[in-house]
Protein backbone atom coordinates (compact mmCIF):
# COMPACT_ATOMS: atom_id res chain seq x y z
CA UNK A 1 0.00 0.00 0.00
CA UNK A 2 1.02 3.20 -0.86
CA UNK A 3 -0.43 6.21 0.02
CA UNK A 4 0.53 10.52 -1.32
CA UNK A 5 -2.10 12.34 0.94
CA UNK A 6 -0.11 15.71 -0.63
CA UNK A 7 -1.09 14.26 -3.91
CA UNK A 8 -4.28 12.55 -2.77
CA UNK A 9 -3.04 8.97 -4.32
CA UNK A 10 -3.65 5.58 -2.97
CA UNK A 11 -2.19 2.57 -4.99
CA UNK A 12 -2.28 -1.43 -4.01
CA UNK A 13 0.21 -3.60 -5.34
CA UNK A 14 1.45 -7.01 -5.01
CA UNK A 15 1.97 -10.36 -6.48
CA UNK A 16 -1.19 -11.70 -5.90
CA UNK A 17 -3.84 -8.85 -5.79
CA UNK A 18 -4.92 -6.87 -8.64
CA UNK A 19 -3.68 -2.93 -8.70
CA UNK A 20 -5.80 -0.72 -7.96
CA UNK A 21 -5.38 3.03 -7.62
CA UNK A 22 -7.45 5.60 -6.20
CA UNK A 23 -6.42 9.14 -7.00
CA UNK A 24 -8.17 12.62 -6.21
CA UNK A 25 -8.99 14.75 -9.23
CA UNK A 26 -5.75 17.66 -9.91
CA UNK A 27 -6.54 20.64 -8.22
CA UNK A 28 -8.84 19.56 -5.52
CA UNK A 29 -8.14 21.47 -1.91
CA UNK A 30 -7.03 18.26 0.02
CA UNK A 31 -8.59 18.24 3.50
CA UNK A 32 -6.07 17.22 6.46
CA UNK A 33 -8.31 14.79 7.83
CA UNK A 34 -9.49 12.63 4.91
CA UNK A 35 -5.82 11.00 3.67
CA UNK A 36 -7.06 10.88 0.09
CA UNK A 37 -8.01 14.89 0.65
CA UNK A 38 -11.66 14.28 -0.64
CA UNK A 39 -14.97 12.40 0.24
CA UNK A 40 -16.46 13.95 -3.08
CA UNK A 41 -17.02 10.93 -5.44
CA UNK A 42 -17.13 13.13 -8.35
CA UNK A 43 -13.22 13.93 -7.72
CA UNK A 44 -12.16 10.47 -7.33
CA UNK A 45 -11.43 8.27 -9.25
CA UNK A 46 -11.34 4.23 -8.57
CA UNK A 47 -9.51 1.61 -11.00
CA UNK A 48 -8.77 -1.95 -10.44
CA UNK A 49 -5.99 -3.05 -12.93
CA UNK A 50 -6.89 -0.05 -15.01
CA UNK A 51 -10.26 -1.04 -15.52
CA UNK A 52 -12.46 1.98 -14.39
CA UNK A 53 -14.58 1.39 -10.71
CA UNK A 54 -17.35 3.22 -9.00
CA UNK A 55 -16.60 4.75 -6.18
CA UNK A 56 -19.33 6.56 -3.61
CA UNK A 57 -18.16 7.78 -0.35
CA UNK A 58 -20.82 9.27 1.71
CA UNK A 59 -20.32 12.83 3.27
CA UNK A 60 -19.29 11.47 6.72
CA UNK A 61 -21.24 13.80 8.95
CA UNK A 62 -22.54 12.88 12.19
CA UNK A 63 -23.03 8.54 12.34
CA UNK A 64 -20.63 5.75 11.64
CA UNK A 65 -22.62 4.95 8.69
CA UNK A 66 -22.05 8.36 7.50
CA UNK A 67 -18.53 7.65 6.65
CA UNK A 68 -19.03 4.46 4.61
CA UNK A 69 -17.42 3.94 1.21
CA UNK A 70 -19.38 2.23 -1.82
CA UNK A 71 -17.58 0.28 -4.72
CA UNK A 72 -19.25 -1.10 -7.18
CA UNK A 73 -16.99 -2.77 -10.22
CA UNK A 74 -17.46 -6.24 -12.47
CA UNK A 75 -21.00 -6.06 -11.63
CA UNK A 76 -20.20 -6.64 -7.97
CA UNK A 77 -20.52 -4.30 -5.09
CA UNK A 78 -18.20 -3.50 -1.76
CA UNK A 79 -19.02 -1.63 1.53
CA UNK A 80 -16.54 0.04 4.19
CA UNK A 81 -18.50 0.99 6.79
CA UNK A 82 -17.00 1.87 10.71
CA UNK A 83 -18.02 -0.26 13.45
CA UNK A 84 -15.99 0.88 16.28
CA UNK A 85 -13.91 3.47 17.16
CA UNK A 86 -10.83 2.37 15.64
CA UNK A 87 -11.98 0.10 12.95
CA UNK A 88 -14.26 -0.50 10.04
CA UNK A 89 -16.09 -3.45 8.57
CA UNK A 90 -15.83 -4.66 4.84
CA UNK A 91 -18.67 -5.94 2.89
CA UNK A 92 -19.06 -7.44 -0.19
CA UNK A 93 -22.67 -7.78 -1.53
CA UNK A 94 -23.71 -8.11 2.15
CA UNK A 95 -21.11 -10.54 2.92
CA UNK A 96 -19.19 -9.34 6.40
CA UNK A 97 -15.69 -10.57 5.29
CA UNK A 98 -13.28 -8.99 7.81
CA UNK A 99 -11.94 -5.85 10.30
CA UNK A 100 -9.77 -2.97 8.74
CA UNK A 101 -7.72 -0.66 10.66
CA UNK A 102 -5.70 2.08 9.62
CA UNK A 103 -4.62 5.27 11.11
CA UNK A 104 -4.60 7.05 7.78
CA UNK A 105 -0.92 6.95 7.63
CA UNK A 106 -0.82 4.44 4.83
CA UNK A 107 -0.57 1.45 6.72
CA UNK A 108 -3.46 -1.42 6.97
CA UNK A 109 -4.02 -4.14 8.99
CA UNK A 110 -6.78 -6.54 8.56
CA UNK A 111 -8.38 -9.35 10.72
CA UNK A 112 -10.77 -11.85 8.08
CA UNK A 113 -13.59 -13.40 9.58
CA UNK A 114 -13.43 -16.96 9.91
CA UNK A 115 -15.97 -17.97 7.76
CA UNK A 116 -14.92 -15.65 5.23
CA UNK A 117 -13.46 -16.57 1.97
CA UNK A 118 -11.64 -13.19 0.78
CA UNK A 119 -10.22 -13.15 -2.81
CA UNK A 120 -7.65 -11.09 -4.03
CA UNK A 121 -9.96 -8.32 -5.11
CA UNK A 122 -12.20 -8.14 -1.61
CA UNK A 123 -8.30 -7.67 -0.65
CA UNK A 124 -7.11 -4.91 -2.48
CA UNK A 125 -9.81 -2.64 -2.10
CA UNK A 126 -10.31 -3.04 1.57
CA UNK A 127 -6.68 -1.78 1.69
CA UNK A 128 -7.12 0.77 -0.68
CA UNK A 129 -10.35 2.04 1.23
CA UNK A 130 -9.03 1.79 4.59
CA UNK A 131 -5.82 3.74 3.66
CA UNK A 132 -7.65 6.79 1.59
CA UNK A 133 -10.07 7.54 3.76
CA UNK A 134 -8.66 5.76 7.18
CA UNK A 135 -11.06 3.60 9.63
CA UNK A 136 -13.16 3.88 12.26
CA UNK A 137 -15.58 6.48 13.71
CA UNK A 138 -17.25 7.66 17.02
CA UNK A 139 -20.66 6.56 18.30
CA UNK A 140 -23.19 9.41 18.11
CA UNK A 141 -23.69 9.33 21.58
CA UNK A 142 -19.57 10.13 22.02
CA UNK A 143 -20.17 12.70 19.01
CA UNK A 144 -22.96 14.58 20.68
CA UNK A 145 -21.47 14.93 23.63
CA UNK A 146 -18.07 16.31 22.57
CA UNK A 147 -20.84 18.88 20.69
CA UNK A 148 -22.37 19.67 23.89
CA UNK A 149 -18.85 20.27 25.56
CA UNK A 150 -17.58 22.40 22.81
CA UNK A 151 -20.84 24.93 23.41
CA UNK A 152 -20.06 25.48 27.29
CA UNK A 153 -17.88 27.91 28.61
CA UNK A 154 -13.87 27.82 29.88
Amino acid sequence: VRLDSELGEVTVTGERVPRVELWRAEGTEGEDHIPVGTRDGARLTLTVDGEDAVIDPAKGRLTRRSYRVDVRYAERSWRLVPDSIPGSRLVRAGAYLGDFTSEGDGKVLVEWREDAEPEALDAALGYALAAAFGTGAQPLWMTAIEMVGDLLPG
